[in-house]
């Protein structure tokens, strides 16, 4: 006996959908008896629905109520497709995003959102997936599609909020291999190649390497070259040239690389791939303070935000000077009074033993904030200053440490062989220009990195353990190849070996301005694991430094 199982409402609409998409479908495999068909069973259908939807409604519903009346063994394992499609309609949230099903490694689903095609003006799909990039922090990844006139498009957009400051990445390119180092590049991000002498401008946010950006713009170039041909013989002779040269850069041919590519985003949203273990040179990360020029940029503040901010600085800056002229003038037969900050007990200034504290503006969000100072002396080397800042209103911190004193003639290079665990609790002080490497590590630190620090060497080991482990290696960071994550524990083994003082091994600091320290507890005699030499500063260094253009006549 055969046994016809009715079809539901919803089925009837879907076939009615799909029917009608094959019948109409443009491929020239079908035939004109296939069409036909298809045409009739389609006829079929919608009669079916109009006459029978209320009859079919009724026995579909009796059905389900006889299903869930019965014990629990009798419930569905196979849901027919009508209860899919409502399944489906009820994972639409109520902005409009429906889960594809689709996940990528770590199981974030990829999401899609109807929204309006900019190329025909009609209604597309855009595919949104939320993920994490191995070694740094969470990006949205959207592509477009329109059904339309075909047109597609994909970026990359940062998820993390805009960095406390602005970074700078630098990458020399020294092997055909370095063009594929991954690049997350932001809305914001501005890209240069030095010696091509080419700057990639802020737009929409990419995720390739080195080698895309380059062909990307190339291949920009070469598509209008047929016509600056006819029109513009000269010009095209020129982009010929630069497009030859780029080409020559890419296939790593004689006498063209090394090749220093850059990265600067004011927001903090882009990133270079780093390698762990590579030579110190190739790779450098800068943090920096923003100019109010960027934090308008960035939509951080309005001009006339800065405006007005620029016109009250003016103000009290001039207030403040005629203050001191008529206070001068009126106080000539008197003793000189102090310009600087007074202790809260007496009219005397006392920079030593008080902790000072004045005005500033947030480099975060360009609002008045307090910064505290204390001045310190260490002994058996000079005076620095502690500075901390922390803005109310965003919640910015920051720490540094300054020292002051006259440029010296020579840089330092102090080198300590720690072999005992109790040389962990020694101070170090490690300037902004200082540049500092453990070779048992594996460890390079550039120059700007982590800012000036006045700790221990335990307490700088774990800032750099702690640094590193949160934004280079996550437990989320299961996208990495075997071989990178690999590297990475082994460092981090051997790096908390060092703090717990199991392991030796040798800090090296090189300071072109001779501003770091390591305490010698042998003072004042010589340290036994401790050198310190002094060097000529290269031309290159003192060009950072700003040295080279300082008149002193």
């Amino acid at each position: 006996m055969c046994h016809v199982r009715e079809i539901s409402s919803s089925e009837v609409c879907i076939f009615e959908v799909f029917s009608t998409s094959l019948a109409f479908r443009d491929d020239p495999v079908h035939s004109s008896v296939t069409h036909r068909l298809l045409s009739e069973r389609t006829q079929r259908i919608k009669s079916m629905k109009r006459s029978d939807q209320p009859i079919l409604e009724h026995d579909e519903k009796k059905r389900r109520v006889s299903m869930t009346g019965n014990n629990e063994e009798n419930k569905e394992v196979f849901h027919n497709v009508g209860d899919q499609v409502e399944n489906l309609g009820e994972e639409q949230n109520q902005e409009g995003l429906r889960n594809t099903g689709a996940t990528d490694e770590e199981g974030h689903p990829v999401q899609e959102i109807e929204s309006l095609c900019m190329s025909c003006y009609k209604t597309g799909t855009t595919r949104l997936l939320l993920t994490r990039i191995p070694f740094f922090r969470e990006v949205i990844l959207m592509s477009f599609a329109c059904p339309h006139c075909g047109f597609r498009n994909s970026e990359i957009q940062p998820a993390a909020q805009i960095a406390e400051k602005g970074a700078r990445y630098v990458l020399k390119i020294e092997s055909k291999e370095d063009f594929n180092r991954q690049v997350v590049k932001s809305e914001t991000a501005t890209c240069k190649f030095a010696e091509l002498d080419i700057e990639i401008p802020p737009k929409k946010g990419q995720l390739t390497n080195v080698e895309g950006l380059l062909n990307e713009m190339t291949s920009n170039l070469e598509s209008d070259q047929e016509l600056r041909k006819q029109e513009q013989p000269e010009v095209y002779e020129k982009i010929n040239e630069v497009i030859a040269k780029v080409k020559s850069y890419l296939n790593a041919e004689p006498n063209t690389l090394p090749l220093t590519f850059s990265v600067d985003d004011p927001a903090g949203n882009s990133w270079i791939e780093y390698v762990p273990g590579e030579a110190a040179h190739k790779w450098a990360m800068y943090e920096y303070n923003r100019t109010a020029e960027q934090n308008v940029f960035l939509g951080l503040i309005s001009a006339e935000d800065v405006a007005s901010q620029k016109k009250v600085e003016a103000e009290n800056k001039k207030a403040a000077t005629s203050k001191n002229i008529s206070s001068s003038l009126s106080e000539d037969n008197s003793n000189p009074k102090s310009t600087g900050f007074l202790s809260d007990a007496s009219n005397i200034e006392n920079l030593e033993n008080e902790v000072q504290e004045f005005g500033a503006t947030c480099p975060s969000c360009a609002k008045p904030c307090s910064t505290r100072m204390k001045m310190v002396n260490i002994p058996y080397f000079k005076d620095v200053i502690i500075m901390s800042t922390v803005c109310d209103l965003c919640g910015y911190k920051s720490n540094e440490v300054k020292t002051g004193g006259a440029i010296p003639p020579h840089g330092r290079r102090i080198s300590l062989k720690v072999t005992d665990p109790e040389d962990l609790a020694r101070d170090i002080l490690k300037s902004e220009t200082c540049g500092l490497s453990i070779p048992e590590l594996s460890l390079d630190l550039a120059p700007g990195t982590l800012g000036g620090r006045f700790t221990t060497i335990e307490g700088l080991l774990n800032q750099v353990y702690e640094e590193l482990h949160t934004r280079v290696f996550t437990q989320t960071s299961d996208s990495m190849d075997d071989a990178s994550k690999s590297r990475w524990t082994t460092f981090f083994a051997r790096l908390q070996d060092a703090i717990e003082g199991k392991i030796p091994f040798t800090i090296i600091m090189i300071d072109p301005l001779a501003s770091s320290y390591i305490q010698n507890v042998y003072a004042p005699d010589n340290d036994p694991n401790m050198s310190i030499e002094d060097f000529e500063r290269t031309d290159e260094q003192n060009e950072d430094l700003g040295l080279n253009d300082m008149k002193t006549d």
